[in-house]
């Protein structure tokens, strides 16, 4: 069953369709996932406070119901590293069209997946696993399943990947911490489960997964028309 909170932010979204990625985060906040500390402001005080509470170096990125993909308008920046930039930042991001605020976030490093959701008109919730950021693009290495999902479910999708190797210490690199994975990917199949009656989509990509656990840094929630 959705919290109160949830509902909320799905009415206040339905005018444009999506969800904002503030109010993504916290819908994943809400339901226990871990997300990157972050504060959206408007103005530079609001943008310098919420950096330095933070602490550098932040992303930025556009918040605006008009850009559903940041990317399309340059709308995300990594690594500021000091107040200068920031302000730089939100003057350019406040021309974009229907600018609402400036997301500013911290850091987080790790490998890039992604997990997302297609509510599928026949099957349901169908939840899509594979390597993340741009890669998911280039390389399509997926495994798909019908939601809810159980532990042994998230883990043969992992073994599903060719590029499983990457999360188990390929060449020395650090092996992210599987059992964070899995139980992501489960918690966020369960959650498409109680969403499933008015969310059409979700990417969370990346995930940005390390030795110790998996954090949302990017959320995109398309509601059902």
């Amino acid at each position: 069953m959705l919290k109160k909170e949830v509902k909320a932010i799905f009415e206040k979204s339905r005018k444009w369709g999506w969800v904002l990625e503030p109010d993504a985060q916290k819908i994943l906040s809400l339901y226990g996932f871990k997300t990157p500390k972050f504060g959206v402001a408007a103005t530079e005080g609001e943008a310098v406070a919420a950096a330095r509470k933070i602490g550098y170096p932040v992303v930025a990125k556009i918040v605006s119901p008009a850009v559903v993909h940041k990317s399309d308008v340059k709308g995300v920046v990594v690594g500021i590293k000091d107040d200068e930039t920031l302000v730089r930042t939100l003057a350019r991001l406040s021309k974009i069209d229907g600018f609402a605020g400036m997301l500013i976030a911290e850091m987080v490093k790790g490998l890039e997946l992604i997990v997302g959701a297609k509510n599928d008109f026949q099957f349901g919730p169908m939840i899509l696993l594979g390597m993340g950021g741009v890669g998911v693009e280039i390389y399509k290495d997926v495994s798909l399943r019908m939601a809810p999902l159980k532990t042994r479910d998230a883990d043969h999708m992992i073994q599903e990947l060719a590029a499983r190797k990457l999360l188990t210490g390929y060449r020395g690199s650090e092996p992210v911490n599987l059992n964070a994975l899995k139980k992501t990917i489960v918690a966020f199949s369960h959650l498409m489960m109680d969403m499933r009656d008015v969310v059409e989509s979700v990417d969370l990509n990346p995930v940005m997964c390390t030795a110790k656990s998996c954090i949302v840094a990017d959320a995109r929630i398309m509601l059902k028309k």
